[in-house]
């Protein structure tokens, strides 16, 4: 209920017949209201002020310059106020709208940072589906329209509503022009790699994550995050020559060993078994989703790690039984299966899909693994282990290059001219 006094003020100016007069005191009731009132009453006087101005009596066309002074007191109220009077607007202009697009426009980008501050996320997401993009009465720019967009993406990621976010990002990826605003191109990117992370599809969102750590304008800071999320999405992904490099291209970027995750990626990358300590402490850093259990009772990283060390033992024994290739792989025996044919199982898998080379014996529980597709020598395990030492070698050699000239440059110089 409004108070006596603007209910008052109110009548009055409903009953001046003159519109100018009514139109400036308006104006002047506005003011008032906005100095004198607070909390509560402020936003139940603005209400009615609203249910006034915008009534079947005064035309759009003269509530139009009321609207405009109404948003440019709204943008000062505290959010809790900017909510409640907002949505009274956007409901009285729902019948109205076409004739007053512009401003229906500005009051629910401010509403919708009202709900953004309050982390009413999805709220804020849905107020500015509301804006009208495609009228004759207002002119649209593609830009603007995927500012738009991006924005209500970003809304509805922050509540894990993929569904949603991926719809408006696919219609950013409709428009007839490409993006050009570099903070709109790097939000659609982060974006992107956030629906493919959520999707499960790790190995594109680990793509995209490392393409905004690369991305100039970027801070150091968001870059290290960004190359973080590339590296779990990788250690997440399937086993097998793809993820090989991804990984591979990860361990070689220079800031990579700066970052927590190092240490899991270099194991993964050089092919060596996982222990429970390490994915334990990996898995702190992970999001729910990145945690799911997935059909057949194993989370997502479980069957990350299982494939990993699958694809590791293959590189230390040319054959292995399966019971023991169930034990290396940590897996426990349930009352349908075995550890062995657990372990048999993942082989079978992989090598079907093409992402591990060997052959299984059924009927000794032997698996035979395909050295030389796997990476190392058709000569035997001897050279096959040679090779790795050598390129492990290499590498290392390539780093301490690699910080003797980053930490000597003159000496690296002077070697170069000579």
């Amino acid at each position: 209920m409004a108070s006596q006094k603007v209910a008052s003020a109110l009548a009055a100016i409903e009953s001046t017949p003159h519109q100018a007069t009514k139109l400036q005191e308006y104006n002047n009731l506005l003011n008032d209201i906005v100095a004198s009132s607070s909390g509560d009453e402020l936003a139940q006087d603005i209400v009615y002020y609203l249910d006034s101005i915008l009534n079947e009596d005064i035309s759009i066309v003269a509530a139009r310059p009321l609207l405009d002074s109404f948003i440019s007191v709204l943008q000062k109220f505290d959010p809790e106020v900017k909510i409640k009077v907002g949505q009274h607007a956007v409901t009285l202009l729902q019948t109205r709208a076409t004739s007053a697009e512009e401003q229906d426009s500005q009051i629910r980008e401010i509403l919708a940072e009202a709900y953004e501050s309050q982390e009413e996320y999805t709220a804020a997401a849905r107020t500015l589906q509301g804006i009208s993009i495609d009228s004759s009465q207002r002119l649209v720019s593609d830009e603007a329209k995927a500012k738009l967009w991006i924005r209500i993406v970003r809304y509805y990621l922050e509540d894990e509503d993929t569904t949603s976010a991926e719809t408006f990002l696919n219609r950013i990826k409709n428009l007839p022009s490409k993006i050009e605003d570099h903070d709109s191109k790097l939000y659609f990117q982060l974006s992107q790699a956030r629906i493919l992370d959520a999707r499960r599809r790790f190995l594109d969102a680990a793509q995209e994550y490392f393409n905004v750590s690369l991305a100039p304008g970027v801070d150091e800071g968001d870059r290290l995050v960004a190359l973080s999320a590339a590296i779990r999405c990788a250690v997440l992904a399937p086993a097998g020559p793809q993820r090989s490099r991804t990984l591979s291209r990860l361990y070689k970027d220079d800031r990579a060993s700066s970052v927590d995750e190092f240490s899991i990626l270099e194991k993964m990358f050089l092919d060596r078994l996982l222990n429970a300590d390490e994915i334990a402490a990996f898995a702190q850093k992970l999001a729910p989703h990145q945690l799911a259990v997935t059909a057949d009772g194993t989370t997502v990283l479980d069957k990350a790690v299982i494939e990993h060390n699958l694809v590791a033992a293959s590189k230390l024994y040319e054959n292995i039984n399966v019971d023991a290739l169930g034990s290396i792989l940590g897996l426990k025996s349930s009352p349908d299966m075995s550890a062995g044919e657990k372990a048999e199982a993942y082989a079978a898998r992989m090598v079907e899909q093409g992402r591990l080379y060997g052959r299984i014996d059924q009927i000794d529980g032997i698996i035979s693994f395909d050295i030389g597709s796997n990476g190392g020598s058709v000569s035997g395990g001897n050279l096959r282990q040679w090779d790795n030492g050598v390129q492990n070698l290499a590498e290392d050699v390539e780093r301490v290059a690699g910080n003797i000239t980053e930490q000597f440059p003159e000496l690296a110089t002077s070697q170069i001219v000579h």
